[in-house]
């Protein structure tokens, strides 16, 4: 039987695996979504696959699911991070869900000279990730970092990850990803833009290439779609 519910749980999976119910999962299961003993729901923990699990006790606040058969294997997405400048909280809430169902290995918020957030809520943000991962079919779930800044994390970076950082004062030009295999990172600047002197920083990194993303400016949220998008098609699991 093919399960209508999606959900995250942080227990083993695998077959004839029990698996015990927080309050609020069988809150939303029992309470909500009014299932009840029989029922089916299809269960991922980010490394066992999706599996379609039976519930055998149901009741307010607990209950237990048992792992029948494995519906999804598990998948991971191609290897690039999305690195961006908080903005408001609900356009910020946009990009990591957009994030996770276009498929990236981790968020990264990142402090730059223009960021108009200097506070994130890390755990909500990594929250928004699993609902976005329940909804949108993913076994995996990235990892949402905590608020670095960009001055920092560029200082410690692995130079085998290359970083495409969308430069708007390229708008109109063409700005080229270089079909490059290995790992990326997507670095998307806050509504102000990148300073001149992170530009400048980027712009000096053997492992940094500023890329265009078309003739107009576009807002943050929209950005990250816009680069994912064009980095799924030409490097990733989209090509």
């Amino acid at each position: 039987m093919s399960a209508k519910v999606r959900l995250f749980v942080d227990q083993p999976l695998g077959a004839a695996q029990p698996v015990p119910l927080t309050r609020e999962q069988a809150h939303y299961l029992f309470g909500v979504m009014r299932l009840d003993v029989g029922a089916f729901v299809a269960l991922f923990n980010g490394t066992d696959g999706e599996w379609q699990a039976e519930v055998a006790e149901a009741g307010k606040r607990k209950g237990i699911l048992v792992c029948r058969t494995q519906s999804k294997p598990q998948s991971v997405p191609p290897d690039v991070w999305l690195l961006f400048a908080p903005i408001k909280k609900a356009r910020t809430d946009f990009i990591v869900e957009k994030a996770v169902e276009m498929g990236v290995r981790r968020i990264v918020p990142v402090q730059t000279a223009f960021t108009n957030s200097e506070r994130i809520r890390q755990d909500r943000l990594q929250a928004h990730a699993v609902e976005a991962a329940e909804q949108c079919g993913a076994t995996f779930v990235p990892e949402v970092g905590d608020l670095t800044k960009l001055d920092r994390l560029l200082t410690n970076w692995d130079s085998t990850r290359q970083i495409a950082f969308c430069d708007e004062s390229l708008v109109g030009e063409t700005g080229r990803l270089p079909d490059a295999p290995g790992p990326w990172a997507i670095l998307i600047g806050p509504e102000g833009g990148f300073s001149e002197a992170e530009r400048t920083r980027l712009r000096a990194l053997d492992h940094a290439t500023p890329i265009s993303l078309g003739p107009r400016i576009l807002r943050a949220d929209t950005a990250a779609v816009a680069a994912l998008t064009l980095w799924q098609t030409t490097l990733g699991d989209w090509a």
